[in-house]
């Protein structure tokens, strides 16, 4: 069996990964509170733990692993969203109006991690609503854990409130690595004269008239953020579990409150055993914002017509754990490679097995960018190959590939029609002539003139003492080809 190694948050080292019990590898993933579309910074943990859950069921067996990603349907920000529609003229209640937002927002979830080629979270390989518990539908689990966390002297009432108290777990802040004392001078808290201490977290909080609420022990109100993860995935996969994973902006507060809740309700039980965090994502260089301008969510990306295939595959082009930086130019390099990709392996039906360097790449802390490496070499090494080996190579190629969840549809989506690619490889060589015969009469700016139209139409040029070789990003459909065709016949125009 292949060993899985994985860099664990808690104790800050690479670890072969041993789960609980191997005939059920559980792992759970904190979802997106479903207010508005998914920005790009979201959509980085789905893709990369959506690799992990490949690999785990690869390797355990499909049936063999449970994944549950929750949504967040009450939340202040969902609320808001709501009574905006309200105050717009929306007749309706608020509560049905909040109940429209959600189920909408989730849809648009679903459809853009769908074309991100991001598997639905499944119980044992079953795909179904269980796997992505709504936190409205465990209102009574988060109730009877708050009252257990009262009854052992870890939370209290305040004001309509219930609050952790924070001081009662003396292993507090192990996750992120600092103390109670440390935390407070730069952490975002909410203060109140209720609380006995400043990092004191809300467990429950009071609703008014025209916020969702539900009844509880310390009257109408709504659970705070922090304990419905507790509460579903405890329902969900029990008091242990194998991995726990979201980005590295929710290690502290949220996974750090997780811990604290978990195990001071169950001392005698782990929690997660393995806590996993990307890193950040930026945009060209820049912390994503709207006030920079470089703010953009799935949904404007997929407009765009930058297939999902792409989006995804530029995130796997760095290390999970490494700041990921969205350039036009990994765009450029993802849609190339898998333009190259898919015409290779166009027809290719396959139930080959990944290759072993491949897999061994994968298996060392989802290291995504080495196993991409490694198929870029199998890529060349088939082409080397007599016709029989070449067949073998291949499918090992597609197999190691979709484990990536990359070529998973394999079909004419990215080959542009033939007898187009071939008039317009046919008109670049003319144009390239023409080029060096500019060169060789010494007519420089001639020869710049016709580089700078193919660039603009986003064909490079390399230039050799008597070759001239071009690269651009071929069109994937017939339509934008065509476009291509007659801008390329224009300029082979002006060189005649």
């Amino acid at each position: 069996m292949v060993e899985i190694k994985l860099t664990n948050t808690r104790t800050r080292r690479k670890e072969p990964f041993e789960p609980l019990d191997p005939a059920n590898v559980r792992m759970y993933l904190c979802g997106p509170t479903v207010y508005d579309r998914a920005h790009l910074g979201n959509a980085r943990p789905v893709v990369v733990f959506d690799v992990l859950y490949r690999l785990l069921r690869h390797v355990y067996g499909e049936g063999h692993v449970t994944y549950v990603r929750n949504f967040t349907d009450v939340d202040d920000k969902i609320n808001a969203a709501a009574l905006a529609r309200q105050q717009a003229g929306d007749p309706r209640p608020l509560e049905a109006l909040i109940a429209e937002r959600t189920a909408e927002t989730i849809g648009w979830y679903h459809a853009d991690m769908d074309a991100l080629g991001a598997l639905r979270p499944a119980i044992r390989g079953e795909v179904s609503d269980l796997a992505e518990p709504r936190a409205t539908a465990y209102i009574p689990q988060m109730i009877a854990m708050i009252r257990d966390l009262i009854a052992k002297g870890h939370a209290y009432e305040a004001q309509g409130h219930v609050l952790f108290d924070v001081r009662s777990y003396p292993a507090y802040g192990a996750l992120s690595g600092r103390s109670v004392d440390d935390m407070i001078a730069g952490a975002r808290v909410e203060v109140a004269p209720f609380k006995r201490d400043p990092m004191d977290f809300v467990l429950w909080k009071p609703s008014d008239a025209d916020t969702p609420g539900w009844d509880s022990p310390w009257g109408r109100g709504r659970p705070g953020w922090h304990i419905e993860c507790s509460a579903m995935s405890e329902a969900l996969l029990g008091r242990s579990f194998d991995i726990h994973a979201g980005g590295i902006d929710l290690q502290f507060p949220h996974h750090e409150n997780e811990i604290a809740q978990s195990c001071c309700a169950h001392p005698h039980d782990e929690f997660a055993r393995v806590w996993l965090h990307n890193e950040m994502l930026q945009v060209e260089g820049k912390k994503m914002s709207k006030s920079l301008g470089n703010f953009f969510t799935v949904r404007d990306l997929l407009d765009q017509g930058i297939p999902g295939e792409v989006i995804r595959y530029v995130f796997l082009m760095t290390h999970y754990r490494k700041p990921m930086d969205w350039t036009a130019e990994k765009v450029r390099e993802a849609e190339a490679t898998l333009r190259e990709w898919h015409t290779f392996v166009e027809h290719c039906t396959t139930s080959s097995e990944p290759d072993s360097e491949f897999l061994a790449a994968l298996a060392d802390d989802l290291n995504t960018s080495a196993a991409i490496s490694r198929l870029h070499v199998m890529l060349k090494e088939a082409m080397t190959e007599s016709t029989d080996h070449f067949i073998d190579l291949r499918d090992t190629f597609v197999a190691s590939a979709q484990l990536l969840g990359l070529l998973t549809a394999v079909s004419g989506y990215w080959t542009m029609p033939t007898a187009i690619e071939k008039e317009i490889r046919e008109a670049l060589g003319q144009v390239g002539r023409g080029l060096q015969e500019a060169r060789r009469a010494r007519d420089y700016d001639r020869a710049d003139a016709i580089k700078n139209s193919l660039m603009g139409l986003g064909i490079s040029v390399q230039l050799g003492k008597e070759t001239c070789d071009f690269k651009w990003t071929t069109p994937h459909d017939a339509e934008s080809a065509q476009k291509l065709l007659y801008a390329v016949g224009n300029i082979l125009r002006t060189v005649r």
